[in-house]
């Protein structure tokens, strides 16, 4: 903690806040790659320090200088008048590189454990609160990190570039898969026009499981949402791409109260036959991540085993909804 402490107290100064006022640091759970930590200062005030793994520990390709795509967020989040933490300090190039945040107000959703009565309010809330998300625009495509080289002017461009890396990263790490690594390389490939229709990039969070969405309780008011966070695996792309974490593992078409806050805000959001195929492809390349993520961030056994179990037969039953879709006929589970 005396590390911490001295950190803390080198971040505050940094950003023109008093480091004598350091009431206290403590560590947050639920980040898997980032070091978190909550700042206490002695007027109340919180902050969020958000510090990577040293350059020696091995990641994923994508996962380059994450604390600039999260302070792009931020800013996206704040023209969008989305709750979400501002970034007060971004120092991606320092020798021991971190991001200073405000706090939001709340508890994750799982922690909050929403009543029935408030879920619906809190899902229509949020569905709002991502339709305003992706009304904010940028002027190329891809992850702002530079992780995988420059934005790209296309979105077919772009998300080759993210799915070449993933699957570049099974290839290296060799993890468990319901199908060879060759396979749904092709079925990216195959499926690879439909990525033509999306023309505007829009901010993407990509990570709004609910542990990402802070449920705050005021006293005297109904439950709202407090904040959104962890936007450090955003990216400039399709706005379809968010349905996927929001509904994780399961089918955005299912969460009513979401869909309607969402149309209330931005339009019905459009699900057709084609937006269903490149939802398939992001729900492919979650999925992707998810599994090859295991190996790297050595997880240990058991952890290791419910993540096949859980997104397993997921990927595996994407990956036929794609090689339906695109007339590309899946060969036989090989792995």
């Amino acid at each position: 903690m005396g590390d911490s402490r001295e950190r803390a107290r080198r971040v505050l100064a940094a950003a023109g806040l008093p480091p004598d006022a350091l009431a206290g640091v403590r560590p947050l759970a639920g980040g898997t790659y980032n070091t978190v930590e909550e700042i206490l200062l002695s007027d109340g005030t919180r902050y969020v320090l958000k510090v990577p793994p040293p350059p020696t520990v091995p990641g994923l390709r994508h996962e380059r200088r994450l604390l600039v795509a999260e302070a792009g967020f931020c800013a996206g989040a704040e023209r969008a008048r989305v709750p979400a933490p501002r970034a007060v300090s971004l120092a991606p190039d320092d020798p021991e590189p971190y991001l200073l945040l405000t706090a939001c107000p709340g508890v994750p959703w799982p922690e909050a454990a929403p009543a029935d009565e408030e879920r619906a309010a809190l899902r229509t809330e949020l569905g709002r609160q991502v339709a305003r998300l992706h009304r904010v625009t940028g002027t190329a495509f891809g992850y702002p990190s530079g992780a995988l080289g420059p934005l790209a002017p296309d979105w077919r461009t772009a998300f080759t570039a993210m799915t070449d890396a993933v699957l570049a990263d099974a290839r290296d790490h060799r993890p468990w898969l319901p199908r060879p690594v060759d396979e749904a390389a092709a079925l990216f490939r195959a499926a690879a026009p439909a990525l033509d229709a999306v023309t505007v990039p829009v901010l993407v969070h990509f990570d709004l499981w609910p542990g990402n969405i802070l449920v705050d309780r005021p006293a005297g008011g109904p439950a709202r949402i407090g904040g959104l966070i962890d936007g450090e695996r955003m990216f400039w792309g399709d706005p379809v791409a968010d349905f996927v974490s929001l509904a994780l593992l399961d089918d955005i078409r299912r969460d009513d109260a979401f869909l309607a806050g969402y149309a209330e805000d931005d339009g019905p959001a459009v699900l057709d036959e084609a937006a269903r195929l490149r939802l398939a492809l992001y729900r492919a390349y979650l999925d992707l991540i998810m599994l090859t993520e295991t190996v790297p961030r050595a997880v240990g056994a058991e952890d290791a085993r419910r993540v096949r179990e859980w997104v397993g037969p997921h990927l595996e039953s994407t990956l036929d909804e794609i090689a339906e879709a695109t007339g590309c006929a899946p060969s036989k589970f090989t792995s």
